[in-house]
């Protein structure tokens, strides 16, 4: 039943993650609609339940910390992350099994879901298009495995740290589609909706009813499942 926990983490991660803004208006809470796309190669495709994987999301913020939930088999998982300090915690509900975990994700946890992947060199192209109703422009960019990727960013807004990610600080602007590599996965990502309206307020506290587990905790019992 945990086999699908750490693609949750990586959903987390490519999600909650994956914005950095620095623009004109700024939305302080609200939720944003998310659509997926896995550019899987073929051995990633015959190991992994593509029909589980989410072809979109929705990620709720309001100021430092954001919100995301989603189900991956029989468990329902909700993760929160503060984007000022890049810790985070993870829920597990297993309803059919009457199971509740929760692990406190530190920064170093999620630099190892990540896979240490950092992204660099952003350099505008002059190409310009609107997309999701925002005015965007295409920037070119490489991680620090060689690889290269584009994204569309605009100016246009700017989201609090509930909803960035430092490693697209350079940036400067806010992507609305990108792609990232995250476990080997190479994802991309398009803001379908970003919506200004009350949110929250999230916490990183525990709730009563949760068995408290580490990370290396949960991936131990994934492996056992």
């Amino acid at each position: 039943m945990f086999k699908s926990i750490k693609t949750g983490v990586l959903a987390l991660i490519l999600i909650s993650s994956a914005i950095y803004a620095h623009a004109q208006k700024k939305i302080q809470q609200g939720v944003i609609v998310y659509g997926i796309e896995y550019n899987l190669t073929p051995e990633q495709k015959a190991a992994v339940d593509v029909s589980a994987l989410p072809s979109e999301n929705k990620l709720e913020f309001n100021g430092n910390i954001s919100k995301l939930g989603m189900e991956m088999g029989p468990a329902l998982l909700t993760i929160f992350k503060d984007g000022s300090t890049d810790n985070g915690l993870l829920l597990i509900s297993i309803p059919v099994a009457q199971k509740q975990f929760a692990a406190k994700m530190s920064k170093e946890d999620m630099e190892k879901q990540t896979g240490g992947i950092k992204y660099s060199d952003f350099k505008a192209t002059g190409e310009k298009q609107v997309l999701s109703g925002y005015n965007t422009e295409k920037y070119t960019y490489k991680d620090n495995n060689g690889g290269t990727y584009e994204l569309w960013a605009t100016k246009e807004i700017e989201l609090t740290p509930g909803a960035i990610n430092t490693e697209f600080k350079e940036l400067k602007a806010t992507p609305i589609k990108f792609t990232v590599t995250q476990g080997g996965v190479k994802t991309t990502l398009t803001i379908k909706s970003i919506k200004e309206q009350n949110a929250g307020p999230f916490t990183l506290d525990v709730p009563s009813g949760y068995e408290v587990k580490t990370m290396a905790e949960l991936e131990a019992m994934r492996g056992g499942a």
